[in-house]
């Protein structure tokens, strides 16, 4: 009998969706100031974690994921912002690659602003097989630019700003983070979002729309993890 996968399931905000699909988790624990919570299947085991908002905890807790629980891949689930009015439309989508658009050494080294060392533009690339096979099992998914950063986007200006400049169809404030972690370590990593808030929409859009969206979101992230 061959071992069970091990994935991590790295959420933000949206744990609620979590308890409603799978009640509750056989093992709770706290490591690192994380909540970390652990679902049996005959398949997989899956480690959720609560990271909290912003890039600094999401990598503290997909680091956790990798070096506690050895999980051979994460999955990073959530809401987020559209920045066109084609994205208002759009309610779930799988991340390509990734801006990191606050982060600028452009003063003391030949880069772009968001560009890290060693890459060959601002794009972080995501892992394109497994974003292939998540629109195997989801056609409906579109594949998105994401431009990540500590900061909640609401104002117009600003999401239409952050499109021209990068190409970028969604905002949020932790893909980041993940996806350089998740490289580092060569550990898979997969983002599957869902949009919360439009073009014109801000904070109060979000928090109408979260539950809703985080539940849409899980749902097909739930679909895309039982086929792999």
């Amino acid at each position: 009998m061959s071992e069970k996968k091990r994935i991590g399931l790295l959420v933000a905000v949206e744990m609620d969706s979590v308890f409603a699909r799978y009640g509750t988790p056989g093992i709770t624990e706290r490591r690192g100031g994380f909540d970390i919570y652990r679902y049996e299947n005959e398949t997989y085991t899956l480690y959720v974690i609560h990271s909290g908002i912003g890039e600094i905890a999401a990598a503290g807790a997909a680091q956790l994921l990798i070096d506690r629980y050895g999980v051979e891949m994460i999955v990073n689930f959530g809401v987020v912002g559209g920045l066109t009015a084609e994205m208002a439309q759009t309610r779930t989508c799988v991340v390509t690659r990734v801006v990191h658009y606050d982060f600028d050494i452009s003063g003391i080294d030949p880069l772009l602003p968001g560009q890290y060392p060693g890459y060959e533009d601002v794009y972080i690339p995501a892992d394109a097989g497994l974003a292939e096979k998540a629109k195997a099992v989801c056609p409906e998914l579109k594949p998105v630019t994401c431009a990540s950063a500590d900061k909640f986007v609401g104002n117009q200006a600003d999401k239409e700003r952050l499109h021209e400049l990068y190409g970028a169809d969604i905002c949020e404030m932790e893909s980041a983070a993940v996806l350089l972690t998740c490289r580092r370590n060569e550990v898979p990593c997969l983002m599957i979002k869902a949009v919360s808030d439009g073009l014109t929409g801000g904070g109060a859009e979000f928090y109408d729309s979260l539950q809703e969206c985080a539940a849409i979101c899980l749902s097909v992230t739930d679909r895309i993890i039982r086929e792999l």
